[in-house]
This record gives C-alpha cells, structure tokens and sequence, in this order.
C-alpha cells in the first residue's frame, strides 16, 4: 500500500483564518474561515483529493485536537495496547 500524503489543519495568526497545508511541501491547499467549516460535510476530504490523505487537526492555541484518514478505509489498522 503507498504511503499516504499528510496535511495539517491550523490557524493563521497572520491571516486569522484556518489553513490545510501540505506538510512536505508546506504548500497551502486551500483556507477556511473558521475550524467548524472546514471539517463539517466531507469538506477536507474534497479539499485532500481523490488520492486521499491523513488529516492532523490542531487546536486553535496549540496541540493536536484529532487526526483523519481520508477515504476511511486507507485508515492504519489500529495497534493493541
């Protein structure tokens, strides 16, 4: 199976709006102007594109708040213990 591309969710102090970056490219994939709308309806799994991709979603004052795999079903088995 490849390696799946990663892509963070964070805020933009600068633009005070949410970004979706790539994380090997630091590329912006697109921007959001509040965390709600980017992750409601299959909004990031547009965004992610059809190869698909892992999420990190941070929280607005730092730390990571969750982490989504897009399509579902390319989601790492999950590990005991």
């Amino acid at each position: 199976m490849a390696k799946l591309s990663t892509y963070t969710l964070s805020f933009d102090r600068k633009q005070e709006n949410w970004k979706l970056e790539h994380d090997s490219s630091d590329r912006v994939v697109r921007r959001f102007d509040t965390k709600t709308e980017a992750t409601k309806g299959g909004v990031l799994e547009k965004a992610v594109g059809s190869k698909g991709g892992s999420v990190r979603i941070e929280k607005k004052k730092g730390g990571y708040d969750e982490e989504r795999t897009y399509p579902s079903n390319r989601d790492p088995r999950k590990s005991k213990g």
